[in-house]
C-alpha cells in the first residue's frame, strides 16, 4: 500500500472537496505524459492503479519479432526469453518502467500536469456551488472598494458589486456584512464570475421567504412586486389558508419580521398589501394608503381610471409620482388618476355629486392651505383596516428612477383652487 500518497489524497480531497478518484486519473494522466516526454511516445505505455491502496504499476508493451526496428514497442525474442523462456514470436511482453528513471523536465511537466487538474477541479467545484446559488441570495464580507465597485468575499469566491447594482447612498465599511441576491454565475477560464446586486427585486423576495416562514412553506405567496431600490417597495401577498392573513404573518409580531427585512435594506420603506385577482380591487390597494372613490379597469386594455377626493390626490401620487409609479408597475396597469373636481368636470361624476354626499371622507384631514405636495409622512390613521404598511423615512433628498416596467401613470395637476 502506498501509504504516503492515499495519506496526500485523502488530504487533499477534505480540503479542496476534489473526489479520489479525479486525482488518480490526473495521476495515471501525469505517468503517461511523463512517458511520452521520456521516450518520445507512449502509445504502448499503460497504467494499472489500486484505486483503494494507490499501488501502481507502470510499464511498456513490446510485442517480440526476430529482428528489433523499433525498440519503444518491439522486443527480440532472445530478449523475452530471457525474461521468461515461454515467450515465442509474436507475442506482448509487458516490461516495467521506473519513474525515478524519468529526466527533470518530464518529472516538472507530471507535476505541472497534476497541479493543472486540480486548479480545474477546485474551480470546477467553487462553479458548482455557486451555480446553486444563482437566484437566490448569500451573505458576504465587503473587502474594498474596486473604483466604485465593491469587491465580496462570498467564502470560497469573490463577487464584484458593481456601481449600477448599489443602491444609491449605501456606504459599504471593510468587513461588513452584506445580503446579496446572486443575479448570474458564470464559469470563466480565471474561476467562476459571480454577479451579485442589491437593486434586484428578487432580492426582497428571497428576504421574506428567509424571515417569514408561511412565505418559505408556500402557504403565503408573493404574487407581485414593484421596487424603487433605496427608497420604497411594494409587495403583493396572497394567502392559500384562508385562517392565515398573509400581510400579518409578513408584517409579525409588532412589526417583528418586515422591520428586519427592513433593517437589512437600511431602511427603505416597505407597502405590504393584500392581492386580488379583481383588478379593481388590487389597484385600489396598490393605491394605498390613498382612500379610493371608484375604479373602473379594463383588463383587455390594461388600463384602469381612478378617482380619489381631492384631497387625497397627492397622497394617491405620492412623492414624485412614487406612490403611483409604483402601483402601476404593481399591477402591470396604465393608471388614470384623477380628483373628485377633475371627475365632475369631464362628466364621470354627477355635478350635484358634492351635495349627494357620496364618498365624502372626513374633511377636517383636509388642510385649506395645502399647497400641493405631500411629503409621505403619514400615520397609522391612513392604512386601511385590511393593510399593514412597514415604511421607515428616508431623507428628502431620495429620488426615485423613472424608468420601470410593467406598468404607466397619468397624473391631473390640480390648481389650488380646486383642491
Amino acid at each position: 500500500m502506498n501509504t504516503e500518497l492515499l495519506e496526500a489524497l485523502n488530504i487533499l480531497e477534505k480540503e479542496k472537496d476534489i473526489s479520489k478518484g479525479t486525482l488518480l486519473d490526473a495521476i495515471e494522466n501525469s505517468l503517461l505524459n511523463a512517458c511520452k516526454n521520456h521516450f518520445g511516445k507512449a502509445d504502448n505505455v499503460k497504467v494499472i492503479m489500486d484505486r483503494e491502496t494507490c499501488d501502481y504499476r507502470l510499464f511498456a508493451e513490446k510485442t517480440v519479432v526476430e529482428d528489433v526496428e523499433d525498440k519503444l514497442e518491439q522486443i527480440s525474442l532472445e530478449e523475452a526469453q530471457e525474461i521468461d523462456g515461454s515467450y515465442t514470436l509474436g507475442d506482448v511482453v509487458q516490461i516495467p518502467i521506473e519513474s525515478k528513471s524519468f529526466g527533470r523536465i518530464a518529472t516538472q511537466n507530471a507535476k505541472n500536469l497534476i497541479l493543472q487538474k486540480i486548479r480545474e477541479e477546485e474551480r470546477k467545484v467553487v462553479y458548482d456551488q455557486y451555480f446553486e446559488k444563482e437566484k437566490d441570495i448569500v451573505t458576504g464580507i465587503v473587502q474594498r472598494y474596486v473604483g466604485r465597485n465593491v469587491s465580496i468575499n462570498l467564502g470560497k469566491a469573490d463577487a464584484m458589486l458593481t456601481e449600477n447594482e448599489q443602491v444609491k447612498g449605501e456606504v459599504f465599511e471593510p468587513t461588513e456584512r452584506v445580503k446579496l441576491y446572486v443575479v448570474e454565475v458564470k464559469n470563466t477560464t480565471k474561476g467562476p464570475k459571480i454577479l451579485v446586486s442589491r437593486t434586484h427585486p428578487e432580492l426582497v423576495k428571497r428576504l421574506f421567504e428567509s424571515e417569514v416562514t408561511e412565505v418559505k412553506d408556500g402557504i403565503v405567496e408573493i404574487k407581485s412586486i414593484a421596487r424603487e431600490a433605496g427608497s420604497r417597495t411594494k409587495i403583493a401577498v396572497w394567502s392559500n389558508d384562508p385562517d392565515v392573513d398573509p400581510v400579518g404573518a409578513c408584517v409579525g409580531m409588532n412589526g417583528a419580521r418586515v422591520n428586519a427585512i427592513v433593517k437589512e435594506l437600511r431602511g427603505e420603506k416597505i407597502d405590504i398589501i393584500n392581492w386580488s385577482d379583481n383588478p379593481a380591487i388590487l389597484i385600489e390597494n396598490a393605491l394605498s394608503p390613498a382612500k379610493v372613490i371608484s375604479v373602473m379597469a379594463d383588463p383587455d386594455e390594461k388600463a384602469a381610471s381612478v378617482i380619489v377626493p381631492d384631497y387625497q390626490l397627492s397622497l394617491a401620487i405620492g412623492k414624485e409620482g412614487q406612490n403611483a409609479r409604483l402601483a402601476a408597475r404593481l399591477t402591470g396597469y396604465k393608471i388614470d388618476i384623477k380628483s373628485e373636481t377633475q371627475a365632475i368636470e369631464s362628466g364621470e361624476l354627477p355635478e350635484n355629486y358634492m351635495e349627494l354626499g357620496e364618498g365624502v371622507y372626513e374633511e377636517e384631514m383636509y388642510d385649506e392651505d395645502y399647497e400641493g405636495e405631500y411629503e409621505e409622512e403619514y400615520s397609522e390613521e391612513n392604512y386601511s383596516d385590511s393593510e399593514l404598511e412597514a415604511e421607515v423615512m428616508r431623507s428628502e433628498d431620495d429620488t426615485a428612477d423613472n424608468d420601470y416596467d410593467g406598468g404607466e401613470i397619468v397624473f391631473h395637476e390640480v390648481e389650488d383652487s380646486e383642491v
